[in-house]
C-alpha cells in the first residue's frame, strides 16, 4: 500500500472517523438478544457514527462462535444499508480457527475482518505472525483491519512486525490500544499514509487526531453528543471546550477500565443510561451494588447521556 487513496465519501481510508465498538447484548442464559442488538445498531447510527465494529473486546469475541458473528454481521450490514462500513473481529490463537470464523462472514457484505496476533501463546516471531495473517487472507480475502492490544493477546505489534504484516496482506487500519503514547506517536508518523489509525483509549483521542490518526475505536465516547464531530474537529487546535471533553474522555475511560471484569462497566453504563446492553457472558458478572453506584455518579459527573429511537422490531428466530 503506497499511499491514501480517498474514498467516495471523502475520507482517505475506506474505515475511519468514529467506529464504535458495539456490545453482545446477552441475555442471563448467555443468549443473544438480537432485537436489542438492532436497537442498539439503529442508536449508534441515529449518533452519526463513520463504522460500527462487532465482535471486538466490547463484543466479548471469546463468547462468540462463527455462527454468532455471520448473524450479527448480517444485522449490522442490514442495518447500515451501505452508509458506513461494518468490521468484524475474527482473530482465534490458531490460523485455522480465524480462518472458521472469517468463512462464516465472508459472504455477509462486512468491509474487513479485524484480527491481532494469536492469543495465549504470548510470544510469536515476525514470520509467524505474517505467515498466520497471510494463511487467513488465501482462505478469505476481505482486507484486514489490525488490532494491538498487548494486554489482550501478550503480544505487541512493533513498527517492524506492523511493517511486514502490511506489505503481505491489504491491510487498512489498525486499531493501536498499546495505552503507549510512545509508540502511538511512532506509528502515527510512520503508517498514517498508508492506513487509518484507529486510537483505542478515549484518553488518547484528541491528542492523537491532532498527530494524523484517522480515527477511534475507543469505549466511552459513544455516550457523548460531542462525539459526533470529534474525528473532524479534533484536529483544531486544543480549545477550553476540546480540554473539557478530553477530561470527560478521560474521567469515564479510567472509571470504566477500574470496575469489574471487562466488559462489565461498559454494559452497566448502556443499562444506567437505558440502552439494551444486556449482561455480561459469564464467566464474568455483573457490576455489584457499590461499583454500580460509582459508574452512576462518575456518568452524570461527566454529562454522559443516551436516548433510544423507536423500538426495534423483533428479528426471526
Amino acid at each position: 500500500m503506497t499511499g491514501a487513496q480517498p474514498t467516495p465519501g471523502g475520507r482517505p481510508f475506506p474505515v475511519a472517523g468514529n467506529v464504535p465498538a458495539i456490545v453482545t447484548p446477552f441475555d442471563a442464559a448467555g443468549r443473544i438478544d438480537h432485537a436489542a442488538f438492532d436497537a442498539l445498531l439503529e442508536w449508534h447510527l441515529a449518533r452519526g457514527v463513520d463504522g460500527i465494529c462487532v465482535a471486538g473486546d466490547n463484543g466479548e469475541s471469546w463468547a462468540l462462535s462463527g455462527e454468532d458473528r455471520c448473524r450479527l454481521a448480517t444485522q449490522a450490514v442490514r442495518a447500515t444499508a451501505g452508509r458506513v462500513p461494518v468490521i468484524v473481529g475474527a482473530s482465534a490463537p490458531t490460523a485455522r480457527a480465524s480462518i472458521a470464523y472469517a468463512e462464516a462472514l465472508a459472504d455477509t457484505g462486512i468491509a474487513a475482518l479485524m484480527i491481532g496476533p494469536q492469543a495465549y501463546l504470548m510470544k510469536a516471531s515476525t514470520r509467524e505472525l505474517v505467515t498466520r495473517i497471510e494463511q487467513i487472507h488465501r482462505a478469505v480475502s476481505l482486507p484486514i483491519v489490525l488490532y494491538n492490544s498487548p494486554r489482550r493477546t501478550g503480544i505487541g505489534l512493533t513498527i517492524e512486525s506492523m511493517t511486514a504484516l502490511i506489505e503481505a496482506v491489504p491491510v487498512i487500519a489498525l486499531k493501536e490500544a498499546s495505552r503507549d503514547f510512545f509508540y502511538l506517536t511512532h506509528v502515527i508518523r510512520t503508517f498514517r499514509t498508508r492506513l487509518a489509525v484507529l486510537v483505542g483509549p478515549a484518553p488518547f483521542i484528541l491528542p492523537g487526531l491532532q498527530l494524523g490518526a484517522a480515527g477511534f475505536i475507543s469505549s466511552g465516547p459513544e455516550f457523548f453528543a460531542e462525539t459526533a464531530v470529534i474525528a473532524r474537529s479534533g484536529t483544531k487546535p486544543m480549545d477550553e471546550t476540546l480540554r473539557d471533553l478530553h477530561w470527560r474522555y478521560t474521567r469515564l475511560y479510567e472509571t470504566l477500565m477500574a470496575l469489574g471484569t471487562w466488559p462489565s462497566a461498559l454494559k452497566a453504563a448502556h443499562g444506567l443510561l437505558g440502552l439494551p446492553g444486556g449482561v455480561p457472558h459469564e464467566p464474568v458478572l455483573p457490576l455489584d451494588d457499590d461499583d454500580l453506584e460509582t459508574l452512576r455518579r462518575v456518568l452524570d459527573e461527566v454529562g454522559a447521556t443516551a436516548a433510544l429511537p423507536s423500538p426495534a422490531q423483533p428479528v426471526d428466530a
